[in-house]
């Protein structure tokens, strides 16, 4: 079965933001609404909604076209993307002034200050969590789809 690789793969990738992404979505509704909470969560959601299930897929698609050569596991190779992903996003939300980036730490939707010393263990996680994503579901899906 080795007709549309790379189509598999985008699907392959997509599979996860795709199922994860509108149950952060229920949460974050939750917070805004039923509980009152005054952060404007709506501006940070929309963007990263729309473009992450196509990053991740675009990703696996990478990763199938230089496996063969690098012979990297899918596991780091997914714990790379947040390497791209947070400064990109960091430049996009700087850019539209969601976020201020000051010498102590991160000024978000001009409310709320987040010291570098607080960010730094939640990028950990989020390469940590990346990896298991990426070892466990995303290369399910990939041997299953037959392309890993």
């Amino acid at each position: 079965m080795n007709s549309h690789p790379y189509l598999r793969a985008f699907l392959a990738g997509a599979f996860v933001p795709t199922l994860i992404l509108p149950l952060m979505l229920t949460g974050f509704i939750l917070l805004r609404l039923v509980f009152d909470v005054p952060v404007p969560i709506e501006r940070v959601l929309v963007f990263p909604m729309a473009l992450v299930p196509s990053l991740w897929a675009l990703w696996n698609m990478v990763w199938i076209g230089s496996h063969p050569r690098t012979r990297i596991s899918i596991g780091t190779h997914g714990a790379l993307l947040p390497l791209l992903l947070v400064p990109g996003g960091a430049f996009v939300a700087t850019s539209l002034g969601i976020i201020n980036l000051a010498a102590d730490g991160v000024n978000v939707v001009h409310s709320y200050h987040i010291p570098y010393l607080v960010i730094a263990p939640f990028f950990i996680g989020a390469l940590a969590v990346y990896y298991l994503a990426w070892k466990y579901i995303v290369g399910f899906v990939n041997r299953t789809l037959g392309i890993a």
